[in-house]
């Protein structure tokens, strides 16, 4: 019974995590969006924001021993630090000139342009179901983009970079785990102070410090909104598929509830159309790793 009770508390409490992910996250994306329409707060000095308080987060969360950090060269963080910037300042700056739902449409392109660089740099090879499964998802994507009656080309170009920085450092998160032995916590509390760093070099290149329109210029109390950046952050390390389709349905929803963004005919159906591509996607994906697992189980 006391097994019982364990497993019983465990999945309520992976519940929990789950459920406290998604809102979290849902919310990080209009209140980033509402920053943007509503305040022009600075993108890249936001993103700095984000950074040093998710360090901060973790640094709490070693001192309660959530985790343990572990002793790691810092040469070979370096590019993933760099990408990790290039991430979310790109994906941000999508949010920011784009309709929330391109915005979120946009993203969809992680997963065929992650099996591209798999398949082409790391000979990596997917089933033909799998390969299948991009088209409807590209066809979405491309359907919604062009019928877009709020288009904008810098837009589309920051999607576009946010999506190959977001796959490369997918990529390279899931060999850097492999490579150094670490889990995904353990990996960001070093990646975190060290991509501070270079945004805290950069931001005076692109946005204003002081004064009107920059960092530490006068804000409103509702244009910071700061404290759930942390769980944010962590949110892009532990995700799960059916929450993160979930996740893809409310956050389109929301946008055209909340910000009036406009809807045609074939914007719903490039919509259905990624969102089909995705859901099959994660159908087969999960079965060939299922069949993976009985195979194994069946060797003598």
């Amino acid at each position: 019974m006391a097994s019982l009770a364990d497993r019983v508390r465990g999945n309520g409490r992976i519940a929990a995590g789950l459920l406290f992910n998604l809102l979290v996250s849902i919310c990080i994306v209009f209140l980033n969006k509402w920053i943007y329409v509503h305040h022009g707060f600075p993108n890249m000095s936001l993103t700095l924001v984000h950074f040093v308080v998710t360090w901060l987060g973790l640094y709490v969360c070693q001192k309660l021993d959530i985790f343990a950090p572990k002793s790691l060269p810092l040469s070979k963080l370096l590019l993933l630090a760099l990408s990790f910037c290039g991430f979310v300042v790109f994906t941000n700056l999508s949010l920011q000139n784009n309709t929330i739902g391109t915005y979120q449409l946009a993203k969809a392109m992680t997963t065929p342009v992650i099996i591209a660089i798999q398949t082409f740099w790391y000979q990596k090879s997917f089933s033909v179901r799998i390969q299948l499964t991009m088209i409807p998802i590209t066809l979405g994507v491309i359907l919604n983009s062009y019928y877009d009656v709020k288009f904008h080309a810098l837009g589309m170009v920051f999607a576009a970079l946010g999506v190959l920085v977001t796959s490369l450092y997918q990529v390279w998160v899931g060999a850097k785990q492999h490579e150094l032995q670490v889990n995904s916590m353990q990996l960001l509390y070093y990646q975190a102070p060290m991509s501070s760093a270079m945004l805290l070099v950069a931001v005076p290149f692109f946005e204003p410090v002081f004064g009107e329109g920059g960092i530490f210029g006068p804000w409103s109390v509702s244009a910071l909104h700061l404290a759930d950046c942390f769980f944010v952050s962590l949110s892009e390390h532990l995700s799960y598929n059916m929450f993160g389709h979930f996740k893809f349905c409310i956050t389109l929803c929301g946008g055209y509830v909340l910000f009036k963004d406009p809807l045609s005919v074939n914007q719903g159906l490039g919509i259905l159309c990624t969102l089909f591509g995705i859901l099959t996607y994660t159908h087969l994906k999960l079965s060939e790793q299922e069949g993976s697992k009985s195979k194994l189980v069946q060797r003598p």
